[in-house]
């Protein structure tokens, strides 16, 4: 009698404590949910009515930052130069780390771990301490501010995301597939390349997607280290304008226009992150076919 009681106490108390924990979680759903909804809105509100084709397909005149014409063209441009640039080099870096990690290295559970363990700590660093790094480097060798300084920069700052994130999915891939492509007498180079960057090619193109969102949206990293002008960068060694950037100093003028156009360049990047995040789900389910 006394055991069925319990029993039942027991049942109770995980009813409640499913309960609690269900209405814990729909709090915390919503409470993040509605703090989205209010930073879109607010940006949206204030930079809509700034936008327009002449902001978009303009360069800074004389008088921009004193609410006269001209656009924000160099930011986009350069942001694409930059984050692009960075993304590519960063995949070149990551993916054969990452599959090394996952083949190579499949067995050596402990240095495996001893790995993970510190990219997930570079990850968590926070951008301004790699511009800083890459700000006193540039000082040491005597580099001056340019595209190139900043792509290395935040390469350096992008590869741990990188890399974690196509470890992430290589790690879904079934250990079977390498004891048999090994059983058929293929090396592990090959194994890596034909077998698991075949298998996880969707996960790896939203890892390299979601870093290239990384890459485009950050501002610290290259606050010292790109420079900021108001032309279209035609060299590696010139100085560029990014989006974070043009934000950051737009808002920091006491003029309410130019004001209103950095919320309305936090629309043009807004936009850009967007089309990244479905472009990445879109190519995660379109090539979820090619797995076994």
């Amino acid at each position: 009698m006394g055991n069925e009681k319990n029993t039942e106490l027991m049942r109770e108390f995980r009813f409640i404590e499913e309960k609690i924990f269900r209405v814990l979680m729909f709090l915390s759903t919503s409470v993040i949910a509605l703090a989205l909804l209010l930073i879109v809105a607010s940006i949206l509100f204030k930079g809509l009515p700034a936008i327009s084709w002449e902001m978009l397909s303009q360069t800074p005149k004389g008088g921009f930052y004193f609410g006269k014409e001209g656009g924000i063209l160099n930011a986009i441009i350069g942001s694409a130069y930059l984050s692009i640039g960075a993304s590519v080099l960063a995949f070149c870096v990551g993916l054969p780390v990452a599959l090394y990690m996952n083949v190579h290295m499949a067995k050596r559970k402990k240095m495996l771990n001893t790995i993970r363990f510190f990219l997930d700590l570079l990850w968590g660093v926070p951008s301004i301490v790699y511009g800083a790094f890459g700000f006193g480097v540039m000082i040491f060798f005597g580099f001056k501010t340019s595209l190139l300084a900043g792509i290395i920069t935040v390469t350096i700052f992008i590869i741990p995301i990188m890399v974690r994130g196509m470890d992430e999915v290589l790690k879904t891939v079934p250990r079977g597939l390498l004891e048999a492509s090994l059983s058929l007498g293929s090396t592990k180079s090959e194994t890596a390349y034909r077998v698991f960057f075949k298998q996880g090619f969707a996960g790896l193109v939203t890892a390299f997607l979601l870093a290239f969102g990384r890459a485009i949206g950050d501002a610290a990293s290259v606050l010292f280290t790109t420079g900021y002008t108001d032309s279209i960068p035609t060299s590696l060694m010139q100085p560029t304008a990014t989006l974070p950037l043009a934000i950051f100093f737009q808002l920091s003028s006491p003029i309410e226009e130019v004001r209103t156009r950095a919320y309305a360049s936090a629309v043009v990047l807004t936009l850009f992150i967007l089309f990244i995040s479905i472009l990445s789900r879109y190519t995660s389910k379109r090539y979820q076919k090619n797995k076994i």
